[in-house]
């Protein structure tokens, strides 16, 4: 099988255009793993939509499938221009999350970043609760997939992989919930970190980085409609807020290599 390893910020996937597999669960654990696989977050299979210029679908290392994935997206409209699928730079994407709208950004010839539309985010009620010897309070956040937006002082003292899968699968969040630990560092900057639902601590999460973004506006931390630089772990996005709840995020997307491996 033909892949092509790509990464935004170092959220790292997998990618095959063509039809996904019945075993696609059993491919994404195997070929994900970073010892005995190809080493990655996940696998995204692209192919052609009836809805959209292109679809994507995506598996996490643990064999589930998200429906939706901000790094991810903007690799896949890098994938699709820089491998000629396409000289479209505006392109909608269909995912499980509905669909998504793409601004493309070229130089030399090829995708350097990518401005992508995700949508509404929709900020609930915070909630408390208690997690192992932790209390939380997290704010929930829906940018097409769960988040659970926790403000923090210092993040770089969390024990993320400790509180990370006990707040995953708290019964507060019975399908399971993204996790980010956010401090504001000024009115246009955040610091994030992630536990990703179905692949644990990843480098970075872009609607992680939307949803910290919305849950800072509605707080009153950040400013609505002004960009907001989110630092996290592999980089820094630039996350926009309307009021309306509209969000815009803006990144790289980056190929690491080409590869075929015996499955």
């Amino acid at each position: 099988m033909r892949f092509t390893k790509m990464h935004g910020l170092g959220n790292d996937y997998l990618y095959v255009y063509g039809p996904v597999p019945e075993n696609i669960g059993e491919l994404s654990v195997k070929l994900s793993d970073r010892h005995f696989g190809a080493g990655s977050d996940g696998m995204i299979y692209i192919s052609p939509s009836e809805r959209a210029d292109f679809k994507m679908r995506i598996f996490n290392a643990d064999g589930s499938e998200a429906k939706m994935c901000g790094n991810g997206i903007r690799c896949v409209g890098k994938y699709v221009f820089d491998k000629g699928y396409t000289d479209r730079t505006h392109l909608r994407i269909e995912t499980l999350s509905g669909l998504r709208e793409l601004d493309l950004q070229i130089a030399g010839g090829k995708v350097k970043s990518v401005i992508v539309g995700m949508g509404k985010a929709a900020v609930g009620d915070d909630i408390a609760f208690r997690a192992g010897d932790a209390d939380i309070v997290c704010t929930p956040v829906s940018v097409g997939n769960p988040h659970a937006v926790i403000f923090a002082d210092d993040v770089e003292e969390i024990p993320l992989t400790v509180l990370g899968p006990q707040i995953e699968h708290h019964e507060n969040f019975p399908g399971g919930v993204n996790v980010e630990f956010v401090q504001v560092l000024s009115e246009k900057e955040l610091r994030m970190r992630v536990w990703e639902r179905g692949s644990g601590v990843t480098m970075a999460c872009g609607t992680g980085a939307c949803a910290s973004a919305a849950a800072a506006a509605a707080r009153g931390y950040c400013e609505y409609d002004t960009p907001v630089s989110v630092h996290l772990d592999g980089g820094t996005l630039k996350i926009q807020i309307a009021r309306n709840g509209a969000v815009t995020m803006a990144g790289p997307a980056e190929i690491v290599y080409e590869g075929e491996i015996a499955i």
